[in-house]
């Protein structure tokens, strides 16, 4: 199984397709293993490249809390140990204020980004959610606290057809036979970084074209925190999805697949 050695941990990625660089950055809690149904039609003209964060799945878990900056060094690393010299970026929740970071950081080596989800400061609101998280790890079966992010995630319409709560049934039962579960002390270090991200006033200096895009019924990251990012960018993209929530990206999969993909192609 591929590990790269980065910033101190030994970070896991997964690869599928060929063609220029697309890294895929997954958020809080997440394995990179969940881009497969946006990589299988990307991988198409991409080399879609999944790793796992610090402090889930087969990457290192160090203890302590983990920050935005911290993270996108470990994929400013990874890109360093595949001889990627530039690569397009997407980013989904977590993911996104990592692909900010790369962005301001490591400027030179990101060509694009696709910035989902994301938020430049967390309110209060935010703040304690995020605690909330860790209570709910700390507290629940596997199954239990999956159930609890679904409903973060997931808006109405979604539960309320019939294959996609099957999904979200078979998912919680993965969920609880995951062979390498998330620690707490991983969820609590990546948290942290989303707790901690604060940007706001260095959007200004992120140089590489962006497309903010997310649900507008989100309740995890509320529209205004994508909104606030877009604005803060110069020259940004943006699209907003009626009706659809933090996972718009399997809400309305038909859309967003090819969406993002002709952005790309163009960026």
């Amino acid at each position: 199984m591929p590990h790269a050695e980065t910033n101190g941990i030994q970070m896991y990625y997964e690869e599928l397709g060929e063609g220029d660089p697309l890294i895929l950055i997954m958020g809080i809690t997440a394995r990179g293993a969940n881009w497969e149904a946006h990589a299988a039609d990307w991988s198409s003209d991409y080399r879609c490249i999944m790793p796992d964060n610090r402090g889930v799945g087969l990457s290192d878990k160090p203890a302590g809390d983990y920050t935005s900056e911290m993270m996108a060094d470990d994929y400013a690393g990874l890109m360093d140990a595949l001889g990627i010299e530039k690569a397009q970026i997407v980013g989904v929740s977590m993911g996104s204020i990592i692909a900010q970071q790369l962005c301001l950081r490591h400027p030179e080596k990101v060509q694009s980004a696709v910035l989902m989800c994301p938020w430049a400061e967390c309110d209060r609101y935010a703040t304690s959610t995020f605690n909330h998280m860790e209570y709910c790890k700390a507290h629940l079966d596997n199954r239990q606290f999956l159930e609890w992010i679904q409903l973060l995630i997931f808006t109405k319409p979604f539960w309320d057809n019939d294959e996609c709560h099957a999904g979200m049934l078979e998912g919680r039962d993965g969920f609880d036979t995951d062979p390498v579960p998330q620690p707490l002390h991983g969820l609590k270090g990546q948290s942290a970084a989303c707790k901690s991200h604060s940007v706001v006033d260095q959007l200004g200096n992120i140089s590489a074209p962006c497309l903010v895009i997310s649900g507008k019924d989100d309740i995890f990251t509320p529209l205004w925190m994508g909104e606030q990012v877009a604005a803060g960018i110069p020259n940004c993209d943006t699209h907003f999805y009626d009706g659809a929530g933090h996972a718009f990206h399997w809400e309305v999969l038909e859309d967003f697949n090819p969406r993002v993909k002709t952005w790309l192609d163009e960026h």
